[in-house]
């Protein structure tokens, strides 16, 4: 995965492309420097937003407060603060997270 995050006093930064309304919650991949991830949860009063932070603390293996929307909160490309991890911590746990795999995350390619 090419996610370039960000380091931070304290954390990390990354930029998400969010597909609200899907069939089922899954990160899709990266794109154009974004993760791709996608949520089942409608684009409004919050909802969508609400959806992503929770996805990607359990991808992460954070609690909902470790992770917040820095940026884009009207906007399906957001920027995502991450507590307590470097960069390398949160890459791999994109990759390996239980979240992605037991939410289709691997293809039978």
């Amino acid at each position: 995965m090419s996610l370039p995050v960000e380091e931070r006093p304290g954390g990390a930064r990354f930029r998400v492309k969010v597909q609200a309304r899907a069939r089922r919650e899954e990160i899709v991949g990266v794109h154009d420097g974004a993760l791709r991830v996608r949520v089942t949860a409608p684009p409004l009063e919050g909802r969508a937003n609400r959806a992503v932070v929770e996805f990607l603390a359990g991808c992460l293996r954070l609690p909902k407060s470790s992770v917040k929307i820095a940026g884009g909160e009207r906007s399906p490309l957001k920027t995502i603060e991450v507590a307590g991890l470097d960069a390398a911590a949160v890459l791999e746990r994109l990759r390996l997270g239980p979240a992605r795999r037991s939410l289709g995350g691997g293809r039978s390619e």
